[in-house]
């Protein structure tokens, strides 16, 4: 057996969509080659962001502002099997990205340039990313293959909850849009190296 050391990526961004798009607007703006536009500067319009995230637990109330105005510092470190604060923190994190995000894309009219799949609705072991029994790879493999039959869903900025997209398919056909997109702008960029 071997032992691994990891470190879980919530430490420095639990939603990498704004890193990501920050990471690819500097190579824009230095004029690197290998990340060309068809603008001078760095547009979103321009980007496509496929985010498939880790899935989250069903969104419970585990309990309420009137148990936790009672709370010493233990309470809020630890409380029935959960971590309050630390819950609090890593899923504001991820929240305001989304929104952020959405608010973004939606105020370039390019809503369809990001693509966020995430099960909000996982239980137990599966919302765990730390359970690597076999048995929970292969749950977490079943609910992997009903997501990409599920339509796609976005955030409703108002509210910050995802909600059914019309008219925009399943999870899969959007990730096979994507791909071919994807293959056409790799098939231009081919034509130009070899031009």
């Amino acid at each position: 057996s071997r032992e691994f050391h990891l470190v879980d990526g919530g430490v420095a961004a639990n939603n990498p969509t704004m890193v990501a798009m920050s990471m690819l607007t500097k190579e824009v703006l230095r004029r690197n080659s290998d990340f060309h536009l068809s603008r001078h500067s760095a547009d979103y319009r321009d980007y496509l962001i496929i985010f498939i995230g880790t899935g989250s637990a069903k969104q419970a109330e585990k309990y309420t502002a009137h148990q936790c105005a009672k709370w010493g510092l233990f309470q809020w470190l630890y409380h029935g099997g959960f971590n309050p604060i630390i819950d609090i923190f890593s899923h504001a994190s991820s929240d305001m990205v989304d929104i952020h995000a959405a608010v973004l894309f939606e105020a370039l009219h390019s809503e369809m340039s990001y693509l966020r799949i995430q099960d909000d609705s996982l239980k137990g072991n599966e919302s765990s990313v730390d359970v690597a029994t076999k048995e929970n790879m292969e749950t977490l493999i079943g609910i992997g293959k009903e997501l990409l039959k599920k339509p796609v869903a976005r955030v409703n900025i108002d509210t910050g909850i995802y909600e059914t997209v019309a008219g925009e398919g399943t999870n899969e056909e959007a990730l096979a849009r994507f791909a071919e997109i994807l293959s056409e702008e790799r098939t231009l960029r081919k034509n130009n190296l070899n031009a």
